[in-house]
């Protein structure tokens, strides 16, 4: 099974990201440290070199003089087996003596006291680091000024250099595996409870819907209390359905029950005409049996979460007039004048044309069983409408909610089904109109309205 995102990586990624960046800027910061402490130390061995030679220089037979004692160089000389070197240059520049003519610093000069400058330079393809001293004869007769300056190669420093940067490397290295096993530690830590709730999820029983009931923090009980919500809505829609398939069970086993009886009962006659009662009673039964189970599929679909098709533009004349063609001749039949009074501009609504064509065939078909003689199928523009409106016996005010569930008749002992006004319920819902129940306008017969929230002409 392929395993996707995990929580548990993520949040080691997040957190050891600005780690190893932290950790790098810490190397970096130790390099830094390392390499101005080398300097540091190694500078003031060439102050106390270039001090000590500058206290030997005299004046002798009108020019400096110079006599080096051996421990003025020896001092820069460490295991390193560095490279000293060293000048005496008068005021004006010229090299007096030395054993290596450094160059100069030209960034300041100085009148009085001594002045000491450091630096790095590149000379004849090696890398010194260079201290000048400007200074002046202490006679006071003659007060000469001259420059002293030292130089040495790197080896010294960058060997001191390393072994510091070694040791705070490793102090970070042993506090880096420090931070990173807490990390881990706190990680898991962290999402424990989340493990606890998972776990507790699967070992539940797939057909169990009770409330979780495990303690958490607070971020995790907020998902708890979720989940908790969403089984109690589990748990009503559950029940409605099992409420549902209870009553469609019954509705369906009473006509099956009927059409045996009708059966076993013409096999006990000869008579033709018995047998000929029987059948058109078992045909009519049948019938509305069939249309029972359509209705039932309707309702079941209608209700689906999941099922949401695509709502195209309709027009609702077209809609109604389609409906007046298909269930004319069943009104003729029976007597009903059945009738449309569409609108004079076109009434453009989102929707879906077979399951408005449902709605106003079971709306038709409830108004015909119901004892109405004249059926009549209305548009209106602004706003959004459509009407059927019936001369029947109506629907008393109290009762206009119960009739829109289920199996709820609008008379007791009635042939209907009670899922008409469901249906059509459920199809304006889908539809975002608003369905309402009045009575005619002299008081008499029943009036359904769907008021749509958009229309174009």
């Amino acid at each position: 099974m392929k395993r996707g995102d995990s929580l548990y990586r993520r949040l080691l990624a997040w957190l050891l990201i600005p780690l190893l960046a932290l950790g790098g800027l810490m190397v970096f910061q130790a390099w830094l440290d390392a390499r101005q402490t080398a300097d540091r130390a190694f500078d003031r061995l060439l102050e106390a070199a270039s001090l000590a030679i500058a206290e030997q220089v005299q004046w002798q037979d009108d020019r400096l003089w110079l006599d080096l004692p051996p421990a003025a160089l020896e001092m820069l000389a460490t295991d390193a087996e560095e490279r000293v070197f060293y000048s005496l240059v008068d005021r004006d520049g010229r090299f007096v003596t030395g054993n290596a003519e450094l160059p100069g610093d030209e960034r300041g000069d100085s009148d009085s006291g001594d002045t000491l400058l450091y630096r790095n330079v590149e000379w004849q393809g090696m890398t010194l680091r260079q201290g000048v001293r400007r200074s002046r004869l202490e006679d006071w007769r003659l007060r000469e000024r001259f420059e002293i300056r030292v130089a040495h190669s790197r080896e010294g420093r960058d060997a001191l250099m390393a072994e510091l940067l070694r040791a705070n490397l490793a102090y970070i290295l042993a506090m880096a595996l420090l931070a990173v096993v807490v990390l881990l530690v706190a990680i898991r830590s962290a999402l424990g409870p989340l493990t606890r709730l998972r776990r507790a999820i699967r070992a539940r029983d797939p057909r169990t819907l009770e409330p979780l009931d495990l303690s958490l923090p607070r971020e995790l009980a907020e998902l708890r209390e979720t989940l908790n919500e969403l089984l109690a809505r589990m748990r009503r829609v559950r029940a409605n359905q099992e409420r549902f398939i209870g009553d469609a069970s019954h509705q369906l086993r009473t006509p099956l029950a009927g059409l045996s009886a009708r059966a076993e009962l013409a096999l006990r006659h000869d008579d033709p005409e018995r047998w000929r009662e029987a059948l058109q009673a078992m045909q009519a039964t049948s019938a509305r049996t069939a249309r029972l189970a359509m209705q039932l599929l309707s309702l079941t679909r209608l209700d689906n979460p999941e099922y949401r098709p695509e709502l195209t533009p309709l027009d609702l004349n077209d809609i109604v007039r389609q409906a007046v063609r298909d269930h004319w001749a069943g009104c003729h039949r029976r007597g009903i004048d059945l009738g449309v009074e569409c609108a004079e501009a076109p009434v453009i609504v989102p929707g879906i044309d077979w399951q408005l064509q449902e709605a106003l065939g079971n709306l038709i078909d409830n108004a015909c069983r119901y004892g109405a003689h004249r059926v009549t199928l209305r548009t209106r523009l602004q706003p959004a409408r459509l009407e059927i409106e019936d001369d029947g016996p109506g629907i008393p005010e109290g009762r206009r909610l119960l009739v829109l569930r289920p199996f709820h008749r609008g008379e007791e002992g009635s042939e209907g089904s009670g899922l008409g006004l469901a249906i059509v319920d459920s199809i304006a819902r889908a539809h975002g109109a608003r369905l309402a129940l009045s009575a005619g306008p002299d008081g008499q017969g029943l009036v359904v309205r769907l008021d749509f929230r958009e229309a174009t002409s």
